[in-house]
């Protein structure tokens, strides 16, 4: 073994531990990096095993060089870690891995594919199309290839980047030490756009890794109802670095911690999760019951009809046009304390669940403005700024089931004119398939074409099929990738505890395709396959129960039994 710098960790030195460290070894080489916290004893040390075959290795300090192989196979670790990491034990460690590829590979294949083929889309696409590599692919980028494609591919990195906790802003990968906003988490819109397909795309282990993070955080978020509002119960923040659930940003542009909706938000993925698989996780229903607890507390204005007032508010991340940044009774705040308290209500029936009940019922109803929109804040007087890319005022729609079509037609038109009004602003990735989540809710294909054209046209997508924040790859984000199979889902099959719609936003630009494993929130498994003459649905019901089915005709009632096939043929939508 030759070397010229000492590993970190490495028995043989007392040498102070360099950040980087490059070894030979009789099957190539051993690589180490370091990056230390500022003013902290707290590291991450990646160790990488260089395996060569055939050609020349040498060192070329920080680094080594390779020539002529025919083969070379990276194994990297990444630990984070206080003092100094063993790289000689990492590097044993990884030499006692099998040394050929396929072998690796087999052994995630075998792991993961189940996962991966849980549920599939086809969209008809060109055979010769789907043939072609990743790179050759993004350069049309209105195939339905691509989109068959960026489907596979989200819940592939989707699954991936989840594990302890769910995908950061930029996933599980990054080539920055100083990554865009610190490759954290970003409560506020960012993390359940990210995660929307786990439930319906049948990846429990994504809504696991989610559960994780908040059970994390919880203790914090206690702090953050005590310390900033004097209250029981918990307040999540807007961002958090999975470290700590605290809230840090008080300014008074961006006053993240007035934000009192968060901890509903995020506990809305795992109450699908509970839906689609028909259990109510005791975890959820404790944290439910500790957001009710809190609204019980902090709702005690009222107005001069008698409404409960929420005060302080705030809609992220804007403003209203002719106020400051603190605000009365936010739309996303209203529909998040209706949901929480009438959840908890619901994983807690008793005193409790009457008594949050009626708290429900004093909260005001949403107003329509002038412009005919649902306001982002229904206090009068406060006027809407449309051009922004986060749609929090539209909350109700998506992923709630507050705001419909079918149970309330005034307010789902109000909440799609406040739609078409809403601008781009920065054209963020997030918020163009945002958009397209809520279009989809309001049946309206053409719209969430038009969002998803957005994104596809605009050059948002690596090589990797990974993506960025900002047109022409601009900024390394997970968003896009990680939400997109979400969007493509809900054009095509929506449900809610007692309720299935079908082709509800179909663009025309795909006539025809198959959308297989989906899940649904009524507990079932479900195929679609659908052509221009009409579509044909297989129901496996996990339980018995009895379903309104929404389809372009109207609406009808199906019983379903638990074991029993149930099959549906659609001759026109």
């Amino acid at each position: 073994m030759t070397t010229t710098r000492s590993a970190c960790g490495s028995p043989n030195t007392r040498a102070p531990c360099r950040p980087f460290g490059a070894v030979l070894t009789p099957e190539g080489a051993l690589l180490s990096l370091r990056a230390r916290y500022p003013d902290s004893d707290l590291a991450c040390t990646g160790v990488t095993q260089v395996t060569v075959t055939g050609g020349t290795t040498t060192l070329v300090p920080p680094g080594v060089r390779i020539e002529g192989a025919r083969s070379v196979l990276l194994l990297t670790r990444v630990h984070r870690h206080t003092g100094e990491l063993d790289v000689v034990a990492e590097g044993r460690a990884l030499r006692d891995l099998p040394a050929a590829y396929d072998e690796l590979l087999e052994r995630h294949t075998a792991l993961h594919r189940t996962a991966y083929e849980r549920v599939t889309l086809d969209l008809a696409a060109d055979p010769a199309e789907r043939a072609l590599p990743g790179s050759e692919l993004l350069k049309q980028p209105r195939s339905a290839a691509l989109l068959e494609r960026l489907f596979a591919a989200g819940r592939y990195h989707q699954l991936s980047a989840s594990g302890l906790f769910p995908p950061r802003l930029t996933g599980l990968w990054t080539g920055d030490w100083n990554t865009a906003w610190s490759g954290a988490f970003t409560n506020d819109a960012n993390l359940n756009l990210q995660t929307a397909s786990a439930a319906a795309a049948a990846l429990p282990e994504v809504t696991e890794a989610h559960a994780n993070l908040i059970q994390r955080l919880l203790p914090d978020w206690r702090d953050n109802a005590r310390a900033i509002f004097g209250t029981r119960g918990v307040v999540a923040p807007a961002h958090s670095d999975g470290e700590s659930g605290h809230s840090y940003h008080f300014n008074r542009e961006y006053p993240l911690h007035l934000w009192t909706a968060g901890a509903d938000w995020l506990l809305k993925p795992l109450v699908d999760h509970d839906d689609t698989h028909g259990t109510r996780d005791p975890r959820t229903a404790a944290a439910l019951a500790e957001i009710a607890l809190f609204y019980e507390d902090f709702l005690t204005r009222t107005d001069e009809n008698g409404h409960l007032v929420v005060v302080p508010s705030y809609s992220p991340e804007n403003r209203p046009a002719d106020a400051s940044w603190g605000t009365i009774n936010a739309a996303m705040d209203l529909s998040a304390a209706r949901h929480a308290l009438r959840t908890a209500a619901a994983y807690h029936p008793g005193p409790d669940a009457d008594r949050w009940n009626a708290l429900a019922d004093r909260l005001p109803p949403h107003r329509i403005n002038e412009d005919g929109a649902l306001a982002e804040w229904a206090w009068p007087g406060l006027a809407d700024s449309y051009d922004h890319r986060h749609l929090s005022h539209l909350y109700g729609v998506w992923p709630l089931d507050e705001i419909t079509p079918y149970d309330t037609p005034e307010l789902a038109d109000a909440a799609h004119r406040a739609l078409e009004l809403r601008g781009a602003e920065n054209d963020s990735a997030h918020g163009h398939l945002h958009h397209a989540l809520v279009a989809a809710r309001l049946r309206d294909g053409e719209r969430v074409a038009h969002a998803l054209g957005q994104v596809l046209d605009g050059d948002f997508f690596h090589a990797s099929l990974m993506s960025a924040h900002y047109p022409a790859r601009d900024v390394y984000n997970a968003d896009a990738a990680h939400t997109l199979p979400a969007v493509l889902i809900e054009m095509l099959v929506q449900s809610t505890p007692d309720r299935l719609v079908l082709l509800p936003a179909l663009p025309s630009a795909y006539p025809g395709g198959a959308l297989r494993g989906v899940r649904t929130r009524f507990g079932a498994e479900l195929d679609l396959t659908w052509t221009r003459d009409g579509a044909v649905v297989v129901i496996r019901p996990g339980r018995t129960h009895r379903v309104e089915l929404r389809t372009s005709s109207g609406a009808e009632s199906l019983h379903l039994v638990a074991g029993e096939d149930h099959v549906l043929t659609l001759r026109t939508w």
